[in-house]
């Protein structure tokens, strides 16, 4: 199991949460994606190694700022 944990700006409402996890659940390998927006952080599990740069463009394509990797 690999674990990556993104720390995401931007996120206002249950409206950006849902938006980052149906985005994120449809990648393959991607077990479970819970979205904090308290602590404005994603936390990622998967069966496979992930790749960072990847999911990093897929959360800025709807408008989010991923501010560490």
């Amino acid at each position: 199991m690999h674990e990556m944990i993104l720390n995401v700006e931007g996120m206002h409402c249950d409206g950006c949460v849902k938006r980052i996890q149906n985005v994120l659940q449809k990648m393959e390998g991607i077990t479970e994606v819970q979205v904090s927006l308290e602590e404005k952080r994603v936390n990622i599990k998967s069966d496979r190694e992930l790749d960072s740069k990847e999911i990093k463009e897929k959360i800025e394509n709807l408008g989010f700022e991923v501010t560490n990797l």
